[in-house]
């Protein structure tokens, strides 16, 4: 296995703090989404924007393997779930949008880019993910 790639995000202050990178090119204030503090973000909120991410451009990748191009855009939300004393976990759904293909074609690369997806692969058989073409 070769790596390609590998990011560091530092917290402090856990969903009442911030993340940044060493360097502070990414920084940003985080609150718990119940608090509804104005200009922050949550944990849900950036593993939503890391997944639609990487699946979109899983997806492109397909496309380009199968030398088809389609305009895509996936939209994300991630849930969190409180399932009593301190027992949380997330779900998700992906609604994919691919432009001009046809329904077969579309939901095939989806299922192509699922596979490839690192995030997919990463929650597979844990999280809860529903993945499907945006009607």
């Amino acid at each position: 296995m070769i790596k390609i790639y590998e990011a560091e995000i530092k917290n402090i202050g856990g969903r009442t703090g911030e993340v940044f990178s060493p360097d502070k090119k990414f920084n940003l204030k985080v609150s718990s989404p119940t608090l509804k503090v104005e200009g922050t973000t949550n944990p849900e909120q950036l593993f939503a924007a890391g997944y639609s991410a990487c699946f979109n451009g899983a997806l492109q990748a397909v496309m380009h393997k199968n030398k088809t191009v389609f305009q895509t855009a996936v939209t994300a939300k991630v849930a969190l779930h409180n399932n009593g004393d301190l027992n949380f976990n997330i779900s998700v759904d992906l609604a994919v949008e691919i432009l001009g293909a046809d329904k077969e074609i579309a939901e095939q690369l989806i299922h192509e880019a699922d596979l490839v997806c690192p995030y997919s692969k990463a929650l597979r058989n844990n999280v809860k993910v529903n993945v499907h073409l945006k009607k």
